[in-house]
């Protein structure tokens, strides 16, 4: 059997337009794991991160805030948050990720969200958008509590190329004929290792990596006709990443199905 891409996506900024760690630390605060004051702080970290994105030192404070509040709970207790934080994020779910989604599997391609917040919550997430799994930061368990310590890799920049890769191993993926969506510079690692990486609503910094190597930038939820920006080696890229910007706004739209069809084939 011939080998099939995938497409792996970011979470935070990409497919949510915030953070996930913040309602996983309304959930976390609600049922006493964490305290008052650190739910201020997320909440300041959330917005700063809306308005700016990552940075690795934001990152790893937000990594071993999680790991210290959850050390000693019992797993059963944090799994039950997804009761509550889960159907929080999927209203969050930009309805041009999911057509994204979407289209990978009308093209057959498996989907899946890399992202260091909890695989106990990311995995549940991917899931309910109907992807095949997620994979995201794991925190050691024994007999059945965190030890507020790791369990491999923090899936953040390195780490989601890892993932990747030991994923596509397993599975059989070809990452040539694969895609990866981000909104980060940090996630240059998961971006290189595709044939089709698209930056989405990217900072900075990424925006000029993606225009110098000629990779397709796609903006989501703007008031503005212009949601693709032609990169330097548009071509067939920008056709792609415009095909996925029309197909995530059916959710919004009506869209012919003439019109579908002949996005579909840019895809293929």
């Amino acid at each position: 059997m011939a080998e099939s891409g995938a497409a792996f996506f970011d979470l935070d900024r990409t497919l949510i337009g915030g953070s996930s760690a913040f309602y996983f630390g309304i959930a976390a605060w609600r049922n006493k794991l964490i305290p008052t004051g650190d739910l201020v702080s997320d909440a300041a970290n959330a917005v700063t991160y809306k308005l700016f994105g990552a940075t690795d030192e934001r990152s790893e404070a937000v990594r071993d805030r999680i790991l210290h509040a959850v050390e000693g709970a019992e797993q059963s207790e944090l799994l039950a948050l997804n009761e509550h934080i889960i159907p929080r994020i999927l209203e969050q779910v930009r309805p041009e990720s999911r057509g994204l989604i979407d289209m990978h599997h009308e093209a057959g391609r498996d989907c899946y969200i890399l992202s260091a917040s909890p695989v106990e919550l990311v995995d549940p997430l991917a899931r309910a958008l109907g992807m095949e799994g997620g994979l995201g930061t794991v925190s050691e368990v024994q007999d059945g509590r965190y030890t507020g310590r790791l369990d491999g890799p923090f899936l953040y920049g390195e780490g989601k190329a890892e993932a990747i890769e030991k994923l596509a191993t397993e599975r059989g993926y070809d990452l040539r004929l694969s895609y990866s969506y981000s909104d980060s510079a940090s996630d240059l690692p998961m971006m290189e290792m595709v044939g089709h990486p698209v930056a989405v609503n990217p900072d900075r910094p990424l925006e000029s990596v993606a225009h110098q190597r000629g990779w397709p930038i796609v903006i989501f939820s703007r008031r503005t006709k212009q949601v693709v920006k032609l990169t330097t080696a548009a071509g067939g890229s920008a056709a792609a990443a415009t095909a996925t910007y029309l197909l995530g706004r059916r959710h919004g739209r009506i869209v012919s199905e003439a019109a579908t069809a002949r996005r579909l084939r840019l895809w293929r």
